[in-house]
């Protein structure tokens, strides 16, 4: 198995994460959600590279790379909450997430959160539990106008480690 590296979002990242960002949501997700929540979750039509790198350039973002391509990404405010974190359909299940969710932890710390907090989806509610979340509300966000479900999971971090 590949060793993941995680380091930080540079605009170069655009492109790839965003692609990985697709492939994440139409591809793994799909089994979790209906084809009308897919398609509105993912809008490629109304996403652009341009746009996608400003916002991951004003998030404290990360990509997790596999033999030095992008296999992933996540980010976490000084808060810690975690806002976005995907890994693509052919690396999921190999330590990415895992990787990225250790390094967001480690970030979420050094900045002195006292815990990390996200709004989960269905397909990533086991991996977060795995790694110490616990689901504060199961959500009912709307995507595009479209009903999805979701879940505020927290994990305290208490004194580091």
């Amino acid at each position: 198995m590949s060793r993941v590296k995680i380091r930080s979002y540079r605009s170069e990242d655009a492109g790839p994460t965003l692609a990985v960002f697709l492939d994440a949501v139409t591809v793994t997700a799909a089994a979790d959600y209906s084809p009308e929540q897919i398609s509105a979750w993912a809008r490629p039509e109304q996403r652009n590279v341009a746009d996608w790198n400003r916002a991951m350039s004003n998030r404290n973002s990360y990509v997790a790379l596999v033999d030095g391509a992008v296999a992933g990404f996540s980010d976490v405010s000084p808060a810690g909450y975690i806002d976005m974190m995907f890994v693509s359909s052919r690396h999921s299940r190999r330590g990415v997430a895992t990787a990225l969710l250790s390094r967001m932890e480690t970030e979420a710390r050094t900045a002195g959160a006292v815990a990390l907090s996200a709004d989960v989806s269905i397909t990533a509610r086991p991996l977060f539990e795995h790694h110490g979340f616990v689901v504060v509300a199961q959500q009912r966000p709307a995507s595009a106008g479209v009903p999805m479900t979701n879940f505020n999971m927290v994990k305290p971090l208490g004194a580091a480690r």
